[in-house]
């Protein structure tokens, strides 16, 4: 299998197998074998010079590597990659943590909508849930405060109301399936959460911004890692708090 993550992380950058092969001084079809197979690491000052060179820390592009013991400790390796606005995470990273989600995949937000319109979402879960992966999707109430305040500090009155509504439509699709839970929140959004089993997409969000210009830490669960725990019991408070869906 295609190391994605590596080819995603070089699209990100701008940056060409020959760019690459340029600056590492390596030949070109040493970085395309890399890439074209998941399980082919560099030596480790070389995964470090491309970590660097990409941005991108290297337990995130060779994930087998958070065991070794010459890597960062879990208090750096958590922070996977620090996205200056949810636009710029790649699309690729996107389709990569849904179709590889194994296990459990949590949302918070106030929308979501373009999980569905844009990645296609609803399919996925279809199929995923018949391999016992649970979903739990938290999003706002269009007619709460909290929301109508939000959308008022966006200038966007109505427009996120709307967006709400159509994904609360979307999530009727399948919210009566084994596995999914969906339920609604009128919290003050702080931060939106997208986890992908051991991955954590964490959007900030600044007064009177648009969720896409804010923000977004990709973290990874380990062992020993506070930032993944801090961010999922907030998580769970939400839940708790919130109201169930109608199947």
């Amino acid at each position: 299998m295609a190391n994605e993550r590596l080819r995603a992380a070089l699209s990100a950058s701008g940056l060409t197998v020959e760019d690459v092969s340029e600056k590492l001084g390596v030949d070109r079809k040493t970085v395309e074998r890399w890439i074209t197979h998941e399980n082919r690491k560099p030596h480790r000052s070389t995964r470090k010079a491309v970590a660097r060179l990409l941005s991108v820390d290297e337990v995130h592009l060779w994930p087998q590597l958070a065991d070794d013991p010459h890597t960062h400790p879990a208090s750096e390796t958590e922070l996977v990659q620090l996205y200056p606005t949810r636009s710029a995470v790649p699309f690729s990273l996107w389709n990569e943590l849904i179709a590889g989600i194994e296990q459990q995949m949590d949302v918070l937000v106030f929308s979501g909508q373009f999980l569905v319109e844009q990645h296609n979402i609803l399919p996925i879960v279809r199929r995923k849930v018949e391999q016992g992966v649970r979903f739990r999707f938290l999003v706002g109430d269009e007619s709460s405060s909290t929301v109508i305040q939000r959308a008022m500090e966006e200038g966007t009155s109505g427009g996120l109301e709307g967006r709400i509504q159509m994904m609360r439509r979307y999530l009727a699709e399948i919210s009566g399936l084994n596995g999914v839970d969906v339920r609604t929140h009128s919290t003050i959004l702080y931060n939106s959460f997208y986890r992908f089993d051991d991955q954590l997409l964490v959007n900030g969000h600044a007064y009177g911004s648009l969720a896409g210009q804010n923000p977004v830490m990709h973290l990874r669960r380990l062992d020993g890692g506070l930032m993944w725990q801090h961010y999922m019991k907030s998580f769970e408070r939400v839940w708790e708090q919130a109201t169930p869906e109608p199947a």
